[in-house]
């Protein structure tokens, strides 16, 4: 895919930056019809930059987002099909013999591109899936003892059958640690749905595409001016708070790490930027605790049956650790914030039912209308 080069805006400040996350969600939504929340959490992943896994049932528009994203992005786009006979030389590249000037030259593999769809990620072995966990992290690989950097912006979009377990292959926690968000966008409604099939026989073909919004410079840039959003001490502190109740409840045989106190509060840098905010609210941790904690969680074997899931350990520690003021800094202030008024000051979150019970599941929906895994 080529991308236009010098013509596209580059954003300096948190209100370009805002500006431009609007234009692509509203570029992608040309495209992927009625998921603007669960766009706008892939979109504070890729700001954040992270990888993000999309798990969900077939045909719900998960590959289509993923192209248009790209195309908005302006990031060059590679498709790998994940299968079980698929090798870690078929994604990192591999050194080839040149019988014209008689040596080997390297080859890349699909990962040396902007924006990576790895599909059905879950359907390849463990061998293969681990030859992602370099590029996702350290964005290089290593083929025949030469490490080669990644271009750059480069991010992962991965999707996952959840329902379907025949000839598939679990993702380990280590891997499953690296994508800062995993998401869902569920069936549609069926307005939703007929706008889809309106939209298809008014299109008269098959393919669509999406206006370029940004390019990777614009994006780096809009990477960049997330790294600047502010977190008040009491935010970080009510994110820490939550990640431990994760570790300390009866259901969890292992809870989320510090990697995803990191990933929480990142994204939720990414969301304020998003929506035109230079500084973390509360409700910006809060709408980011299940698609950043649920898959850093472990529930004990022996609970299986009793449909405990990592989403109501979650669940329950928003119901058990208390939220904090909202505040916000004062003009020209980047150290300490003034307090706003704020209908959700240092109320208890556990007044709602489903607290009470520690592992009770969440609700039948997720943050992006979806289905909630173990609802």
């Amino acid at each position: 895919m080529t991308h236009t080069p010098s013509t596209v805006p580059t954003p300096t400040s948190t209100q370009e930056a805002a500006r431009a996350a609007t234009a692509v969600l509203d570029a992608v939504e040309t495209a992927v019809v009625g998921k603007r929340e669960a766009l706008e959490l892939v979109l504070a992943g890729i700001l954040a930059g992270g990888h993000v896994l999309l798990e969900d049932l077939p045909g719900l528009g998960k590959t289509l987002a993923a192209r248009s994203f790209a195309q908005a992005l302006g990031l060059p786009f590679t498709r790998a099909q994940f299968t079980p006979d698929l090798l870690p030389a078929d994604l990192t590249g591999a050194e080839v013999f040149d019988q014209r000037t008689g040596e080997f030259v390297f080859r890349p593999g699909p990962v040396f591109t902007g924006l990576l769809l790895a599909d059905e990620i879950n359907r390849t072995p463990p061998k293969t899936q681990s030859a992602l966990l370099e590029a996702m992290q350290e964005r290089q690989v290593s083929v025949e003892g030469t490490t080669r950097k990644l271009p750059q912006p480069f991010h992962v979009l991965a999707t996952a059958n959840p329902v379907e377990h025949e000839g598939t292959y679990p993702l380990p926690e280590a891997q499953l640690d690296r994508f800062l968000l995993r998401l869902s966008f569920g069936y549609p409604s069926p307005a939703q749905e007929w706008d889809v099939v309106a939209r298809r026989i008014r299109r008269r073909q098959e393919e669509q595409t999406v206006p370029q919004v940004l390019d990777a410079d614009g994006l780096l840039a809009a990477q960049q001016t997330v790294e600047t959003v502010h977190v008040e001490d009491s935010v970080g502190h009510y994110a820490v708070e939550l990640v431990t109740a994760t570790r300390d409840h009866s259901h969890s045989l292992v809870g989320a790490s510090p990697r995803g106190t990191l990933a929480l509060i990142t994204c939720a840098r990414a969301l304020a930027v998003i929506r035109g905010r230079d500084y973390v609210v509360p409700e910006d941790v809060k709408q980011l605790a299940h698609p950043a904690l649920d898959h850093r969680v472990t529930v004990k074997p022996e609970l299986w049956l009793q449909n405990a899931t990592g989403a109501g350990v979650v669940e329950s520690a928003l119901g058990s650790v208390a939220v904090p003021a909202a505040v916000e800094p004062a003009p020209g202030r980047s150290g300490r914030a003034d307090t706003s008024e704020h209908a959700g000051t240092t109320a208890h979150a556990g007044t709602s039912e489903h607290a009470s019970a520690p592992g009770h599941a969440r609700s039948e929906t997720g943050p992006a209308g979806g289905p909630r895994d173990g609802a």
